[in-house]
């Protein structure tokens, strides 16, 4: 018999930081959450470990399980920490892993930002 928990999925319906780009300009607070999230992005590693974290099976993945990115742990630690801070990331620890997970919400708002109205 398993003792693994089943957690229930959260329910989030984050609405966009801003309005698509060709719908109207962005008004200066909009900008800057908005730049948040792409500056987070715009490493080329931190990109890297959040699509390996969005790809992953059941949207979530160990640390464990993404540290190939041929730097070192510390260094895979702070750019999953930026991405944390950045809002584009969860994490929950279990045991000695920490898990993380991109939120669908997440993904679908900055979507909508580069969509056409």
């Amino acid at each position: 018999m398993s003792n693994a928990k089943v957690l229930p999925l959260l329910e989030s319906d984050v609405a966009p930081c801003c309005p698509p780009l060709t719908e109207r300009a962005m008004s200066a607070e909009e900008a800057e959450r908005a730049a948040v999230m792409f500056k987070a992005l715009g490493d080329p590693i931190r990109l890297r470990l959040f699509s390996l974290v969005a790809s992953h099976k059941d949207g979530e993945a160990c640390v464990c399980d993404i540290s190939d990115v041929g730097v070192s742990q510390p260094t895979v630690s702070h750019h999953l920490k930026k991405l944390k801070d950045a809002g584009l990331l969860t994490s929950e620890r279990r045991g000695t892993w920490v898990y993380y997970r991109v939120e669908p919400s997440v993904l679908a708002a900055m979507g909508r930002i580069l969509v056409s109205a």
